[in-house]
């Protein structure tokens, strides 16, 4: 009998968790390695916020709350449903999960059998294709173009469905590239959707306060509203407030799936965390004045990231909307040779040589399912940056041989 399920040997370790645990690592050992690989803001976590939760855990709010989340959070996320996105939600659609990522997890093994198809567009957050496979059901991966800014066309959509397709999936602003859908592109894939009605639309809107240059976020329920009865979307606090440790997401969605993945939650985790229940809903319910500096601040770093890379020999990178995350073309560098002699294969080679020559660390484009690409993380200081494209830069040259 074999000790490991066949299920767990179907999937693989978040790629981006090992990058940014190997970098740590090298750092405890005393070595000098700038990390590019994590996906969390730099930022503390804002005072009020951490102010609910202090306030909270005097009055002794330790104990379990229900599994859903508590109705303060609840009530905030109802209104910035309204206020944000145009839509109306009641407390029995909407569901607190412990993460963004949970909220995924409860999604598909609520929704998803064996023989069911996921489309996924590449590049993909490096979660998705995995969390599908936990729940018997088949990822299909469309590659999407750099051309195209990293997004599904509606051409593009429409060859993936097939009778087998149950879920569709939208990460807007994306993690890995940063690129997000206009209203008018969401609404074109949408009117796609119309016309398949047992297929359900996945938004994943986990970067939706992170834009830039005046881009306005849409949400596909939002901006297709004859398919909202058909959307789910997830979010969460831990981009937009710094708040990645805290471990609170959220979904909203037909009440029949909400409350199928709140009877999931219920035999996983319970609930999320009482106190940062409390804390999320003083930063969603707050002022929001505290997530503009951290935008500003990304904002300053994608401009000097985007420019200095599109000055590397072998390297190209569009600007990205949102996020704060690049996804740099770095097909030039791929085939050539390192000063020791050994051939630069693939992204992973890239990957590994930039990290033991150099000391910086990224994660390959294979992690997320389209090559010749790297993710840099510019949530991180813009001292770090600098010395570690100084050092991509130095490598590029070697490979290339320019001087």
């Amino acid at each position: 009998m074999a000790l490991l399920s066949k299920r767990i040997q179907k999937v693989k370790p978040s790629a981006t968790l090992q990058i940014t645990a190997q970098a740590k690592a090298m750092r405890a050992a005393g070595e000098d390695v700038i990390g590019l690989g994590a996906g969390e803001p730099d930022f503390d976590t804002p005072k009020h916020i951490k102010n609910a939760a202090i306030k909270s855990l005097k009055a002794g709010f330790t104990k379990y709350t229900a599994v859903g989340g508590i109705p303060e959070l609840k009530n905030a996320l109802i209104k910035k449903f309204k206020k944000d996105n145009n839509l109306t939600y009641e407390a029995d659609q909407i569901v607190v999960t412990v993460g963004g990522k949970q909220a995924f997890y409860n999604m598909a093994q609520a929704m998803l059998d064996a023989g069911d198809e996921v489309i996924i567009p590449a590049p993909y957050w490096v979660s998705y294709p995995d969390m599908v496979l936990l729940a018997d059901a088949t990822p299909v991966i469309v590659k999407t173009k750099e051309e195209n800014g990293f997004k599904i066309t509606p051409d593009e959509l429409k060859k993936a469905l097939t009778k087998k397709t149950k879920l569709v999936v939208i990460n807007s602003p994306s993690n890995p590239t940063g690129s997000a859908y206009t209203g008018d592109e969401l609404f074109a894939l949408g009117e796609v959707l119309k016309d398949y009605p047992d297929v359900y639309n996945v938004s994943d809107d986990i970067y939706e306060k992170i834009i830039y240059d005046g881009f306005e976020h849409f949400t596909m329920a939002e901006a297709c509203p004859e398919i909202k009865d058909r959307s789910i979307i997830l979010n969460g606090v831990a981009k937009a407030y710094s708040m990645t440790g805290w471990r609170i997401g959220y979904a909203a969605g037909p009440v029949e799936i909400i409350k199928a993945m709140t009877k999931i939650q219920s035999q996983s985790t319970s609930c999320a965390t009482s106190f940062a229940q409390v804390a999320a809903a003083a930063a969603i319910g707050g002022s929001q004045k505290c997530v503009k500096p951290m935008v500003k601040a990304f904002c300053k770093r994608r401009d000097y990231v985007v420019k200095t890379l599109n000055s590397i020999p072998g390297i190209s990178c569009i600007n990205p909307n949102g996020a704060f995350y690049v996804y740099p073309n770095v097909g030039g560098l791929i085939g050539k040779k390192t000063p020791e002699g050994k051939e630069i294969k693939n992204t992973i080679d890239l990957a590994a040589h930039l990290l033991e020559s150099k000391g910086v660390a990224l994660v390959p484009g294979s992690a997320f399912g389209l090559d010749p690409y790297v993710r840099i993380s510019f949530a991180t200081s813009m001292a770090d940056l600098k010395e570690a494209l100084s050092r991509i830069k130095s490598v590029a040259k070697e490979l290339t041989g320019e001087k």
